[in-house]
């Protein structure tokens, strides 16, 4: 029985937040920071996975996303 994993179908994603998360849900500030965004215009580099995909569709209008 072959055993799946979760691997990366690209070299990574390059996430930016380019709005505030002032008067947004709790739960979507708290995707920000699972992501690793705390500050406007932060950067970060996270890998092309499902589960990294499924945070950016919950909070895509705070977000500009770009493939590396």
């Amino acid at each position: 029985m072959a055993r799946t994993t979760n691997r990366p179908t690209g070299k990574g994603l390059s996430i930016t937040l380019k709005r505030s998360p002032i008067g947004t849900p709790s739960t979507h500030r708290l995707v920000l920071r699972g992501l690793g965004l705390r500050k406007c215009n932060q950067t970060v580099v996270r890998p092309d996975t499902s589960q990294v995909q499924g945070m950016i569709h919950k909070v895509f209008y705070l977000l500009e996303v770009k493939p590396l």
